[in-house]
């Protein structure tokens, strides 16, 4: 105990006084409730003036490592061995807080938790059931395919030069006219956006969305400062988005076949409408087509078709098709865009799996993928005739919807507003997961995104019962 601070060092003497102490409880010298010498002590024992002392011992109080028990002097604190741990990690909350990317509703990390458990019943999730994956049929194309070394190592900056080519022959049939140099491939269709985000728009800009949409639910464009504006598709829109827009710049998000969460599909009408609308306003449009594949009946063009001058940014993706597990999805659009785009992915993961992309390749050639369509179609009808069936059988007095018109959706709305987080949660306790309207529309109050895409059909009887009795106790 004869060590003194060193007049000559960098550090404060109180800050090496404060750096001795903490130092034998760290080694376990003075364990949690010793006490501690009188500062009259430690002042002649580190010759120093008794107010450096004094200095010392407050700021280790402050830091919950030392405390005061009036008329019995100075301890080590009960909890000190947690304080300097405090002290000595990184503080990651004050990072998480104050970092660039918006965290998710609490809602939705809970249905991200909650979808991993084998005894929850899924009535919301925007996927396919395992039992609607190809999954031996992919697994027979592995043995199928001839893979070249390149196709083992990094993908080019734009894609598989293969597979561009295939995409655009498949979107021919779309009556979207493009060549390999305005396509990139993406890591699904949500990369698509999020390179759209940070590498063609600046802070602020506006991206016009309707009132119900998928990326209130996700945050790739509010995470890097863009202006989320809800609009309505009526009569006024070209003035609405030129008096919105004003100088700035802006997109529209659209999903006009098969939205996401409400199901609905465009006409061609519309289509065009929101074309020329955005075109007064040299607003380009992001379009989603991801579901289009899904239509029960015969799909109508898309935007994309009608484009003549570049300004729409199509997404195509296997997710909600083949496989969501490839990871391959499509961006088009002009060669300058496409370019810029296939600049930062690369920058951030080097391009799409190789492997994934050459099993997409051989499903496109091969005609597998389309076979697979027309099944899984037929599919999802009758899983949509079923579920439609126990809601005319139990819901119509309390509840209404559209007669789906494909893919996985439908946009189930009650006649009160009883869709919260409490109800959510009751159904949570049973076992049952559902997505809220609220999740879409943070207003909504009175709509579920019911999917018939995942549970089987004994799970999907069995939720839908569960729903409706925790619907009836809050009507």
């Amino acid at each position: 105990m004869n060590w003194q601070p060193n007049r000559q060092g960098e550090m404060t003497l109180q800050q090496q006084i404060v750096t001795w102490i903490t130092e034998h409880i760290e080694r376990g010298d003075w364990v949690a409730g010793t006490k501690l010498p009188t500062q009259r002590q430690l002042a002649l024992q580190f010759g120093v003036n008794r107010s450096t002392v004094q200095q010392a011992l407050e700021e280790l109080k402050a830091a919950g490592i030392l405390e005061s028990k009036v008329g019995s002097g100075i301890y080590v604190a009960p909890n000190s061995w947690y304080s300097l741990i405090t002290q000595t990690q990184p503080n990651w909350q004050t990072y998480i807080d104050t970092s660039l990317h918006k965290p998710n509703y609490h809602t939705i990390q809970l249905i991200n938790e909650y979808e991993q458990r084998d005894d929850i019943i899924r009535l919301g999730t925007g996927e396919l059931a395992p039992t609607l994956l190809p999954t031996a049929e992919i697994e027979a194309s592995l043995k199928e395919l001839s893979l070249q070394p390149k196709a083992l190592g990094y993908s080019s900056p734009q894609g598989s030069d293969g597979l561009r080519e295939a995409i655009c022959e498949y979107v021919e049939k779309r009556g979207i006219h493009a060549k390999p140099q305005n396509v990139c491939i993406v890591s699904g269709a949500l990369q698509a956006l999020q390179l759209i985000a940070v590498g063609l728009l600046e802070q602020g800009s506006i991206v016009f969305q309707e009132q119900t949409s998928y990326l209130n639910s996700v945050h790739p464009f509010q995470s890097v400062g863009m202006q989320m504006l809800s609009i309505h598709r009526d009569e006024q829109l070209v003035q609405t988005l030129a008096q919105r827009k004003r100088k700035r710049q802006a997109v529209f998000y659209a999903v006009p076949t098969l939205n996401n969460p409400t199901g609905g599909v465009w006409t061609t009408l519309e289509k065009k409408q929101l074309y020329e609308a955005c075109k007064a306003s040299r607003i380009p449009i992001i379009e989603d087509d991801v579901y289009h594949e899904l239509l029960f009946e015969a799909a109508t063009p898309p935007i994309k078709s009608m484009d003549e001058s570049g300004q729409v940014l199509y997404i195509g993706s296997v997710s909600k098709t083949l496989s969501p597990g490839l990871r391959i999805g499509w961006l088009i659009g002009p060669t300058t865009v496409i370019e810029r785009l296939a600049d930062i992915k690369m920058q951030t993961d080097y391009g799409s799996s190789a492997i994934s992309q050459e099993i997409v390749l051989h499903w496109l050639q091969s005609g597998k993928y389309e076979k697979h369509i027309k099944s899984l179609r037929k599919e999802l009808l009758l899983r949509a005739n079923f579920v439609e069936g126990i809601l005319q059988e139990n819901f119509t007095g309390i509840a209404s919807w559209e007669k789906p018109k494909g893919g996985f959706y439908i946009w189930l709305k009650f006649h009160e507003p009883i869709v919260d987080k409490e109800l959510f949660t009751k159904l949570l306790h049973r076992q049952v997961l559902i997505n809220p309207g609220y999740i879409y529309d943070p207003q909504d109050t009175q709509h579920i995104r019911l999917s018939y895409a995942y549970a089987s059909y004994e799970e999907l009887e069995i939720g839908l019962k569960i729903l409706y009795e925790c619907v009836l106790k809050r009507l």
